[in-house]
């Protein structure tokens, strides 16, 4: 399970910052990848519905908690993305015509659509932020511990090989 939310969490990640450049994508592959990205959001969410049920039942209870503030982040970075995205559709040059739907050009949607998505930046780095010991921890044991392990157990069969070549001289 952890493993699965690392690789999606990354994966989210990568695809949010490629986002956010669409002079690297071009216009019709941002707008593609940010559908997608609403699809792999949505299923980090139910991965994580648990939690945030439990916390939004707790909420009141206390008077400040680490979850607490995880929480309304998590809250604002939803409403957030949810405005980007809608705008971002409302302002389509190619999922909408694509699908034969007219598009906006309105400079209001426009304008809200750039506004959320820099608040949504700022949002996904306070997340990634307060989420930062997990991330570390997940990384140790997914990535660095793996190839911490192969590297010994490749040493002790090289030394079990030639014991000679382990001893100083």
């Amino acid at each position: 399970m952890h493993k699965r939310n690392l690789l999606l969490d990354f994966m989210l990640l990568i695809t949010f910052l490629m986002i956010m450049s669409p002079s690297l994508t071009g216009v019709p592959w941002h707008e593609w990848l940010a559908i997608g990205l609403t699809a792999a959001i949505i299923l980090h969410l139910l991965l994580h519905w648990e939690w945030i049920v439990r916390i939004g039942a707790t909420f009141f209870r206390k008077i400040f908690h680490h979850s607490r503030l995880k929480f309304v982040v998590d809250v604002l970075l939803f409403v957030a993305f949810t405005l980007t995205m809608t705008s971002g559709l409302l302002i389509s040059r190619s999922v909408l015509p694509t699908l034969g739907i007219q598009s906006t050009r309105s400079p209001l949607w426009r304008g809200l659509h750039d506004l959320t998505a820099n608040l949504t930046l700022s949002l996904v780095g306070l997340h990634f932020a307060l989420n930062w010991e997990w991330v570390v921890g997940m990384f140790r044991r997914y990535a660095l511990n793996p190839i911490i392990r192969a590297f010994q157990t490749s040493k002790a069969a090289a030394i079990k090989e030639n014991p000679r070549s382990s001893t100083p001289q």
